[in-house]
């Protein structure tokens, strides 16, 4: 069973900041995500980005991987888009 985390720092909205950082569309990355054997859709991505949505620790990883990103970048307390 994969472990769920609980947003308690902004992963959703640095998610999001990343991936259109990268020009990448939500049903682009799902579509990288379910290559990759993750199960997701573009709809559970939107809940995720929102904070609405736990993570499971494997969406997590494979998300990094998909947006060329790190772990730091992902959790970063605080990202202000401008």
């Amino acid at each position: 069973m994969d472990q769920k985390i609980k947003q308690d720092i902004p992963i959703g909205m640095n998610i999001r900041e990343i991936r259109k950082q990268r020009g990448i569309k939500q049903t682009d990355l799902v579509s990288l995500l379910q290559l990759e054997g993750i199960s997701m859709t573009r709809e559970a991505l939107v809940k995720i980005e929102r904070g609405a949505q736990h993570i499971q620790a494997s969406q997590l990883r494979a998300i990094r991987d998909a947006l060329r990103t790190t772990y730091d970048e992902l959790l970063k307390p605080c990202r202000v888009s401008q």
